[in-house]
This record gives structure tokens, C-alpha cells and sequence, in this order.
């Protein structure tokens, strides 16, 4: 139990587990000791609005980790503290702000980063769960159908970050945190210019392997954020050879399909220049493939290859070793053919079998002429409309333009709304609709807001063809009843990223559906600005 006394240096567990951390990783045996001037105690509130309840544990960069609550909005909260505030915590609070702007379902939520010079801290969402790390070192290696999974879930959440121009700079298997309902998210991103995109794609292949191995490739050199050969901390190294190469998941474990083998190894190798992050969230989400939806074949495991009398690949070529079917195929190489094939995902009885991976989009699956996979682009939006259902003056349906004109300095935006962020009780929501045009492989919607702390979600439908009136319009919010993704609630942020599209399906027609307005910064009502609205795919 924590005492009130101050915080300790040992981790603090629940049922046997560590609920939440601050970078997923207990401190190291030689961490400095924490400077206990001004710590807090159980029951202290900050900024008049976050009471703590329980100290959780110190990361292995020294910082405080509690659970507390918001004791205005009564939500659960984690609070992140660092001694001293000042130029020393601005790595810390400038990661905070940067992270908030940036709204996903597989990141975690970051609510506010304050700074009182002798000490600063940051609050964000509290995830009941566990981290991969103390997943893995609990139960073991994962099933390739798991560790598929979760490696969608880093790369979609990695897409967003990339999509804004940003990193994260600290992804390890601590740093990965995964609920008790399954919801994997992505914590504590860093900002100190350390990294690259690309080492945040390199550092996805070293959670793939992680949870396929049990080990972390990145021992001898670690990322940043890492603490792998480092104290308790410390993350088992990969085998390695007498060069010091490491051995391939396949090579450590039964059972590994050989395209998740490869794939993973390819992220891992800097001769083969990775993927961008939209593009391996969409392979691995292609990969992702239901349990009841696998079936099983005892042929080999499924591969395309470049036609003879084509240009190989660029990235086998530079790397020497075929490239896993998602980077090559995404790529945009010409691809031929289907290689039978699967081993199995694993799991269940059926050791020696393994289903087959559906071929990617860009492939032809029964013969055919070859075809290249279609370049992920901004789509032109042909036309956007405000829906108002329950509305008679239809005063808020102008300016619907100003969310497709490709500046983000004016935007449609609501009226004030009194009494609550609810429409003021008036109305169920309100959205912008959009018309691409045609049908399309649709990859990710993004919505530019005015101000944090707005609820929104996404919807698809096949018709277009109501009237703008408020019949009209409720006609059109009951048509649309597919939700992408799941809908963003209790969120702060500016920007949200929609990409849970099913990659075999193309879209026409979105509704951007706002449920709650943010409260304006005066205090006077709420209102929600939106000020664009882009849409990638292909």
C-alpha cells in the first residue's frame, strides 16, 4: 500500500501487476534517489483539480507516478510529476503539449502539463492494464495473431503522430500499454529531437519482436528511451550469432509465419529503408486477420514475388534478402502471382498448421494481369455539407466550404451554446458531411478543431442523395449507422485521426459527427470550430 509519507523507489503493484507507469518501466537498481522536497502525499490536490490517491512507481527516468483523480470531471487520471519544475522539466511538459494535439484511439490522452518551478507534472488518461513489457514477462511470448495485432495498434497510433510532422521518439515495449478490455495504446512520447520517423518504424520492429520472442533486439544499441541492459529495467537481449547478428523470430520460436518473420526483420534492418507509418499500419491491419475468419492449409507460408522480367524490388535489392510481401507489395512494386502458402498464426490445437494470409489489395488473387498498389494521397474532396438535424432556422449550416479549403485560419464553426457542451440539451450532434467524389480506398480522415476537449466521431454511408433540410438531415444521420473506428469521448486535442477503415472496402460518403462541444476559454458557453478536414487513401 503507498504510504503517505512520501513516495518509495519500489514499484507499487495491484493484484500482482503494475496497473500504470510513466514510461512502462519500474526504475533501475542504480536511479539516483528521488529528491523527496515537496513530494507529494496521498490525498494532496493539484492545481485545486487532481487529488492523488495512490503512488504507482518511479519510471527509469526518476519521474513520480500516481494515480489520482480529477475530481471535477470525477475521471481517473494518471499524474506524472518531475523534481524540479523549471528548465528542467521542459523535455517532459513540451512532450506533454505536443502529444495533446494529437487525438487517437491507440494514444494515450494527455490532459494537462503544469509547471510550479520546484516541481512539474503532467496528467494524463489512466489505463487500467498492464505494459507489453510486464505482459510478456508474465505469460510468455505472444501468439503471431496477438503480436499482429498489436503492432496495427502502434503503427496506426504512429500514423497519427507522423501525420502532424511529429515523433515519438520513446517506443519500447514499456512505453506500449494494453487495457483490461484489450485496447492497446501508446504512452509517454518524447520530444528532445533525439529521433526520426524512422527510428519510431525501426522501434515498431523491435515490439514485433519483442512480443514474438520475448526478447529485445535493441540491446546492444539501444533506442532512445530504452533501458534494455540497464538494472532491473533491463530487457532480455536478442540471441545473437558470433558477428552479433540476431537470430529471426522464426529461428527463436516455433510457429512464426514466415511473412511476419520477414516483415518484422526487414523493420529491424537499416540496409532496407522502412515503410512510411501509414503505410505498414495499413499492411499489419491487413495482416490482422479475425480468428474466425483464418482458415488453414498445410502448404507453405504466402509470398509474392517481382515478375523475371521486371526491375527488382529497390528495398531487396539494398538489403540482399526478399522483402516481406507488405513493404514490397505497398511499395508500389509490379507484383505477379500467388505463392500458396500458410503456416499458421499459432494458437490452438493445430500446431503444424497455420492459415493462409489473404493477399494484399494490390495483388491479384487468381492470376490476371499484374497491377500496382495505388500510392496513399490526399483526397479531393468534390463536396462538404453541415448537417443539422434538429434545427429549424438552419442558422448554422454556412460556411460548410471553409473545411476543405486547405487553411486551417478559418473553418465552420457552431453557435454558443448555454447550459452545457450538449448543444445545450437542444441537439443530439451536429456534422459535416463529405462527398469524395467517387468511391475510394480510404486510409485516414483527419479534422483540424479550434479549441480541445470536443467529442467527436465518424461515419460511412452509401447514399448521398438527401436534402439539405432538417428532415433531410435526419434522414441522413439515420442512414449512416457505420461507425469508423471508435468514438472520441473525454478527449483534449485539437487534431483527430479516423483510420479504422476496412481496407476492402471504398467510400463515397463520411459523416464527421460532433456530439459534444469544448467549453470556450471565458467561460461564456460552449462552441466548437472546425476548421478542416482532409482525407488520405488511394
Amino acid at each position: 500500500m503507498p504510504s503517505n509519507t512520501g513516495p518509495s523507489i519500489d514499484t507499487i503493484t495491484e493484484g500482482g501487476r503494475v496497473t500504470q507507469v510513466g514510461e512502462g518501466q519500474e526504475a533501475e537498481e542504480t536511479s539516483p534517489a528521488v529528491v523527496t522536497f515537496g513530494a507529494p502525499s496521498v490525498g494532496e490536490l493539484l492545481a485545486e483539480r487532481y487529488e492523488l490517491v495512490e503512488h504507482i512507481n518511479n519510471d527509469s527516468a526518476g519521474r513520480l507516478v500516481w494515480r489520482g483523480v480529477d475530481v471535477i470531471l470525477r475521471r481517473p487520471v494518471a499524474v506524472v510529476l518531475r523534481y524540479p519544475g523549471g528548465d528542467s522539466a521542459t523535455e517532459m511538459l513540451q512532450a506533454a503539449v505536443a502529444a495533446s494535439r494529437v487525438i487517437h484511439p491507440n494514444l494515450v490522452g494527455v490532459y494537462d502539463a503544469i509547471d510550479e518551478d520546484d516541481r512539474a507534472y503532467v496528467v494524463r488518461e489512466w489505463v487500467d492494464g498492464q505494459s507489453l513489457r510486464e505482459m510478456v514477462a508474465a505469460d510468455g511470448p505472444m501468439d503471431p495473431a496477438r503480436a499482429t495485432a498489436i503492432g496495427n495498434a502502434v503503427a496506426s497510433a504512429l500514423a497519427a503522430v507522423h501525420a502532424t510532422g511529429m515523433v515519438h521518439g520513446n517506443l519500447h515495449p514499456g512505453t506500449v500499454m494494453i487495457s483490461d478490455e484489450g485496447r492497446v495504446v501508446l504512452a509517454d512520447a518524447r520530444t528532445d529531437g533525439a529521433d526520426s520517423q524512422e527510428s519510431d518504424l525501426r522501434a515498431v520492429g523491435g515490439v514485433l519482436y519483442f512480443a514474438l520472442t520475448g526478447h529485445w533486439p535493441h540491446g546492444e544499441a539501444p533506442l532512445h528511451g530504452a533501458t534494455a541492459g540497464h538494472g532491473r529495467a533491463a530487457l532480455p537481449d536478442a540471441v545473437r550469432d558470433a558477428s552479433g547478428a540476431i537470430a529471426a523470430p522464426r529461428q527463436v520460436r516455433a510457429g512464426v509465419p514466415a511473412y511476419l518473420d520477414d516483415l518484422t526483420m526487414d523493420l529491424l534492418d537499416p540496409e532496407i529503408a522502412p515503410p512510411s507509418s501509414d503505410v505498414l499500419a495499413a499492411e499489419l491491419s491487413r495482416l490482422d486477420i479475425p480468428a474466425d475468419e483464418q482458415f488453414l492449409e498445410q502448404a507453405g507460408p504466402l509470398r509474392f514475388t517481382a515478375d523475371p522480367g521486371e526491375e527488382p524490388s529497390p528495398l531487396a535489392a539494398a538489403g540482399g534478402r526478399r522483402v516481406a510481401l507488405g513493404i514490397a507489395g505497398l511499395l508500389a512494386v509490379a507484383l505477379i502471382g500467388l505463392l500458396i502458402g500458410v503456416n499458421a498464426l499459432g494458437g490452438g490445437d493445430d500446431g503444424d498448421k497455420e492459415p493462409v494470409a489473404q493477399p494484399s489489395s494490390s495483388a491479384p488473387a487468381t492470376g490476371g494481369s499484374n497491377e500496382v498498389a495505388a500510392p496513399v494521397r490526399k483526397l479531393t474532396i468534390q463536396d462538404v455539407r453541415v448537417i443539422d438535424p434538429d434545427s429549424g432556422d438552419r442558422a448554422e449550416v454556412r460556411d460548410a466550404e471553409k473545411v476543405m479549403d486547405g487553411s486551417d485560419d478559418e473553418g465552420w464553426e457552431t453557435q454558443t451554446y448555454r447550459n452545457n457542451g450538449k448543444f445545450g440539451g437542444l441537439k443530439k450532434g451536429m456534422g459535416i458531411w463529405v462527398d469524395l467524389g467517387a468511391p475510394h480506398t480510404v486510409k485516414s480522415l483527419q479534422a483540424s478543431l479550434s479549441s480541445t476537449g470536443a467529442s467527436a466521431e465518424l461515419r460511412a454511408g452509401t447514399n448521398g442523395d438527401f436534402p439539405s433540410t432538417s428532415k433531410g438531415d435526419k434522414d441522413l444521420v439515420a442512414a449512416y449507422p457505420t461507425v469508423i473506428g471508435q468514438p472520441f469521448e473525454d478527449h483534449d486535442g485539437t487534431t483527430m485521426t479516423f483510420n479504422g477503415f476496412d481496407p476492402n472496402q471504398k467510400y463515397q460518403y463520411l459523416l464527421f459527427w460532433v456530439t459534444e462541444l469544448p467549453k470556450k476559454d471565458d467561460g461564456s458557453g460552449w462552441k466548437l470550430g472546425v476548421q478542416e478536414i482532409t482525407v488520405q487513401g488511394s
